[in-house]
């Protein structure tokens, strides 16, 4: 019965960052201020004298949202795998104990 528990336990799935990867924040914040400006680019005024008579609000939109999707397919493409098993700093008997602030003696 050990030899399951042990097989069961080395092909368990890997724990991912998931949403709190920092990529994700990134891309969908991206992703949401391309939306607004490619919006504003599209249904605004266009006011090109004073663009040089590009739609910056829509361009800018656009390219928003093509970084915003590669931050979003980077995270999804080689996700961040949290490890199961580590080891905590306090384990390790080669790193010296903290040392306590003593309050000033009055």
């Amino acid at each position: 019965m050990s030899d399951t528990t042990d097989t069961n336990a080395t092909t368990a799935t890997p724990h991912k960052a998931g949403l709190f990867d920092v990529r994700n924040i990134i891309g969908a914040l991206m992703a949401v201020y391309g939306v607004i400006l490619t919006l504003a680019g599209l249904l605004g005024e266009h006011e090109p004298e004073k663009t040089g008579g590009v739609n910056a609000n829509l361009w800018t939109g656009l390219a928003l949202l093509v970084v915003g999707a590669f931050f979003i397919g980077w995270a999804r493409l080689r996700p961040i795998v949290v490890p199961s098993d580590f080891d905590r700093p306090d384990d390790d008997p080669t790193r010296p104990a903290p040392q306590r602030k003593r309050p000033p003696a009055h």
